[in-house]
């Protein structure tokens, strides 16, 4: 197991109420003991004009996982906070409808920098985008 303190679904949800994760609909849904799960849903709230998601609400997910996953997977005592430092993220295929889910693994967890991978796909498993996440622990 890569976290640091125990990590659930109920509580990272517990987390993000008055935020724009709330805003846009965000749920985590699961975790293992190397990555965490979370979804967003393709509305009114995260399309486009266009009518399919908006790579913003896609980067949000990703950047949302990759940080909290650094932030469980941190173990150094006096550690303020885990900032990220640099997010690429490639849009593969467009979705219009239902779910997006992101699954964050690790790459590389340092004493001072994190790199996650992070994986989106639609309710049919389609690959959406794939993201990397680079985090600095501060």
């Amino acid at each position: 197991m890569i976290w640091t303190s125990a990590i659930n679904p109920e509580n990272f949800n517990a987390r993000i109420k008055g935020t724009m994760l709330e805003m846009i609909g965000l749920e985590y849904v699961s975790c293992t003991d190397n990555s965490i799960s979370a979804r967003i849903p393709v509305n009114h709230r995260t399309i486009q004009p266009y009518g399919i998601l908006h790579g913003g609400a896609t980067a949000a997910l990703a950047e949302t996982l990759g940080s909290v996953a650094s932030e469980h997977a941190v173990n150094q005592p006096g550690v303020q906070k885990v900032v990220g430092i640099e997010l690429n993220i490639n849009h593969l295929s467009q979705a219009t409808s239902g779910w997006v889910t992101g699954t964050v693994t690790p790459i590389r967890i340092g004493r001072r920098l994190h790199v996650w991978d992070i994986r989106n796909v639609d309710e049919n498993g389609k690959l959406i985008s794939v993201a990397r996440l680079t985090t600095m622990v501060v």
